[in-house]
């Protein structure tokens, strides 16, 4: 008896067309362009509802591979590096943590560190990191992405739908961010496929090689293969601690980044992902009650936030900003650094000034060249930042 599932591949093959999960496929956009009209229309099969053992992994790429043929879009038969399970390693540490493969997902990054952070959630009900990734590649500037073609990462709060992720990435494994979100869009924001992929190379994109995104997409895989919905990403210019929003005071970003540290606040006080809305050209969480005639670019509307969650916010704000005072009572500077082109994690600064572009590329991208090495090498934070809290997990994916 044929199952339900496998009832949808073939008709979805008969008809060339995307079925429910569904992601792009193909060679996908680059980096901070737009979808080609072949790759708008090619789209590959469910790869999320069934764990990916050996029989299915065949069938999959099978089904995958006509799926793409028929769209005219060719994948190479046999791709198969969506479907790689995760490593022992790194199940023992999330058994270690109480957590599961199956458990529903959180993400952040930090571009001044260069790090990317996945969460997941407990058996206490709570999110605690799993761990901390070094990225290779981001581009731009400390700040918000406002145009199509600036070369900046984007900053801002985005949800991440199945229909995201892309298998079938140029740049290895990728998912989109989604951006501009609805508040972006409000501001006049515009860009498009702006990604987390493989590789070490970015216009506008977080790039975290090719065994980083492997490991990325396999944990947002088993999430969605269990029901997660979606999942929150909080892309942010920096760690938000005291000390760090003493040093960017001066900055013309800092009001945008005072709004993205609620956010972070809602998290790091509730361990559970806010919940997002904006209007007043901001963005305000965990609303109580129906906020869909929320106007980003409106007035905000009275509103109410749980008593014991706004509490908990409060607090840590105001414990946060008697710090940030102290700061600069004691003559923290005002930072004003800028990047030639964006950063590199100092680990893989150190490889690209030992190995050189060449060499690195062939370690960590393949047949992706790394984007502007010399600007990488270039990093104004590079030996001299200041230290701060150890809040992440173990660099690396290992």
């Amino acid at each position: 008896m044929i199952s339900p599932w496998l009832g949808r591949c073939v008709e979805a093959l008969s008809n060339a067309q995307r079925v429910e999960f569904s992601s792009a496929s193909a060679a996908g956009p680059v980096c901070g362009r737009p979808l080609t009209p072949c790759q708008a229309r090619s789209r590959t099969l469910s790869f999320m509802q069934i764990r990916p053992t050996r029989s299915f992994v065949r069938l999959a790429a099978a089904l995958a591979l006509g799926a793409s043929v028929l769209s005219g879009c060719v994948v190479g038969e046999g791709d198969t590096r969506h479907l790689q399970p995760l490593p022992a390693k790194l199940v023992a540490q999330m058994s270690a943590k109480g957590m599961t493969q199956a458990d529903p997902i959180f993400v952040r990054i930090y571009k001044k560190e260069s790090e990317l952070e996945v969460w997941k959630r407990d058996r206490s009900g709570s999110y605690a990191l799993l761990k901390t990734y070094p990225m290779c590649r981001w581009s731009g500037q400390l700040g918000p992405k406002k145009q199509e073609g600036d070369r900046q990462a984007p900053e801002g709060f985005y949800t991440v739908t199945a229909d995201l992720m892309n298998p079938r990435s140029q740049f290895y494994l990728s998912f989109n961010l989604g951006y501009p979100n609805t508040l972006e869009r409000s501001l006049g924001y515009s860009g498009s496929a702006l990604m987390v992929h493989g590789a070490c190379t970015s216009a506008g994109c977080f790039a975290m090689t090719d065994d980083g995104v492997t490991e990325i997409f396999g944990l947002a895989r088993e999430a969605f293969a269990s029901g997660q919905a979606s999942f929150q990403v909080q892309a942010l210019p920096f760690r938000m601690t005291p000390e760090n929003m003493a040093r960017y005071r001066g900055n013309a970003n800092i009001a945008y980044w005072r709004n993205l540290k609620e956010g972070v606040d809602h998290f790091d006080a509730t361990r559970q992902p806010p919940r997002l809305a904006a209007c007043g050209g901001r963005y305000v969480f965990n609303v109580n009650g129906d906020t869909s005639s929320f106007d980003p670019a409106g007035p905000c509307p009275a509103y109410e936030v749980e008593p014991a969650v706004q509490s908990l916010v409060s607090a840590r704000n105001a414990r946060d900003e008697a710090r940030v005072a102290e700061f600069v009572s004691a003559g923290v500077p005002a930072t004003s650094f800028a990047y030639a082109d964006g950063g590199m994690h100092p680990r893989f600064r150190n490889l690209l000034r030992t190995m050189g572009p060449e060499r690195m590329q062939a370690m960590v991208s393949g047949k992706i060249a790394i984007s502007r090495p010399e600007a990488a090498l270039k990093d104004p934070f590079d030996g001299d930042a200041p230290a701060e809290p150890a809040t992440t997990g173990s660099l690396g994916t290992d």
